[in-house]
């Protein structure tokens, strides 16, 4: 095998073709406490950093949304309330475990009325060119195996003048709260992970992933690379969490 027919999971090389599985028994283990266990690892600031993000999306009423990996629904929520029932939102996830989680929330909620769920890949989404307003995807971007293609195939299912929008794990820009940061991950994490959901494992992949994850400009020049004109990125939490925007021509 060469080193080409590998790819990052983790900190760990794997086989190209086994990423997709490998990232698909974490997600199945932890499912069940996915929210819990994002409250407790950003005591809570993961909801302003969506809520920011759902503000600089430009999703007004009778838009149509993607919201790709969007798990138990957080930002499907918001963008629900905000294109009204003219518009739509779909709600995909590439594991079946996370998006059974998201559509049975939502629907107790009763807040499901203008919202599909679609199990679907991000490399290759299953939507017709130019569908979308807007694109999301949180805390999804570093998990996919081919975040190039990715990149693309969000970039042909927008609308001309269409935004993506990737909030994602990032890199910080001070050195000491790099090292914190660090100490955090690599320790509470793990530790939170076998307290909540009897699974260290998953939550040290999660760190490592974010590890290996592009920093703010490498991934603005993927995404400029991919098509996307008037690229930005807002740095929330000293970098710890970034912000991009593109914008379909």
């Amino acid at each position: 095998m060469t080193i080409e027919d590998t790819i990052d999971f983790g900190y760990q090389k794997v086989p190209v073709a086994e990423k997709q599985q490998r990232v698909a028994e974490v997600f199945h283990s932890v499912a069940a406490r996915y929210d819990l266990m994002n409250d407790l690892m950003s005591m809570g600031i993961h909801r302003l950093w969506k809520r920011f993000t759902i503000e600089l999306s430009g999703v007004r009423k009778g838009h149509s949304v993607l919201d790709i990996a969007g798990g138990t629904g957080d930002l499907t929520t918001l963008f629900s309330k905000l294109v009204g029932p003219q518009g739509n939102v779909v709600l995909a996830d590439i594991n079946a475990s996370m998006l059974q989680v998201g559509r049975d929330r939502l629907l107790d909620r009763g807040v499901a009325d203008n919202i599909e769920f679609v199990q679907a890949n991000a490399e290759c989404l299953p939507f017709p060119d130019n569908h979308f307003d807007c694109v999301s995807i949180a805390f999804g971007l570093r998990n996919v195996t081919n975040k190039q293609a990715a990149l693309e195939s969000m970039l042909r299912v927008l609308k001309p003048g269409g935004r993506l929008l990737v909030l994602e794990f990032s890199k910080p820009t001070n050195p000491l709260l790099s090292k914190l940061y660090d100490q955090y991950s690599f320790s509470a994490l793990p530790f939170m992970g076998r307290m909540v959901t009897q699974d260290a494992d998953s939550y040290r992949y999660l760190a490592e992933s974010i590890r290996m994850h592009p920093d703010q400009q490498t991934l603005a020049g993927m995404m400029t690379e991919a098509g996307y004109e008037q690229v930005k990125y807002h740095n929330f939490t000293g970098g710890i969490v970034a912000l991009h925007r593109g914008i379909k021509p």
